[in-house]
């Protein structure tokens, strides 16, 4: 006869949550201003506004598109808005970034968008040690965002986990 095991985390209530699937699914592409630079240092107003006009945009279709300047020239902010205002008809979304800083912003959004009530009273794994690199702050605000409604949040796997949180009732 065989013998019958107990699958004790599938037993548990412990909701897991994997913050590599809130992450972009989209391309994200980066703008580059330094080429538009003279010597790759300057921005000379009327030059960079000649080349924003001359740039094909399509390429940034659908795309979310992040706003770098890859040499340690200043740039003035009037500058980004410019860019900006070019790709808004055709990025999805703009931001000031490359790709890393975007996709841990796009991550924070996605966190507040959380609907936090469906974890009221719920022990809450935050599942860590996965393929897709998970920046720290996206731990502190999903942490600060269950908080205040969960019986306990832990980190890790469901079935090893590091206690973060408990509430004491």
């Amino acid at each position: 006869m065989a013998e019958l095991f107990n699958n004790k985390v599938a037993e548990s209530g412990i909701v897991t949550i994997d913050l590599a699937s809130l992450l972009p699914s989209k391309d994200i592409l980066v703008f580059d201003i330094k080429p538009y630079l003279f010597m790759e240092l300057i921005l000379k107003e009327k030059d960079f506004r000649a080349a924003l006009l001359t740039t094909d945009w399509s390429i940034y279709q659908d795309k979310i598109v992040g706003i770098i300047c890859s040499t340690e020239a200043i740039i003035p902010m009037w500058a980004n808005m410019l860019v900006v205002s070019a790709l808004n008809p055709f990025a999805t979304a703009v931001y000031f970034g490359d790709e890393k800083k975007i996709r841990e912003q796009q991550l924070l959004e996605s966190i507040a968008t959380i609907n936090v009530s469906e974890y009221a009273n719920q022990r809450v794994v935050i599942k860590g040690c996965g393929e897709t690199f998970i920046g720290e702050s996206a731990y502190v605000a999903i942490t600060q965002k269950l908080r205040p409604l969960v019986k306990s949040i832990m980190y890790g796997e469901p079935c090893s986990t590091v206690p973060v949180y408990k509430r004491k009732d």
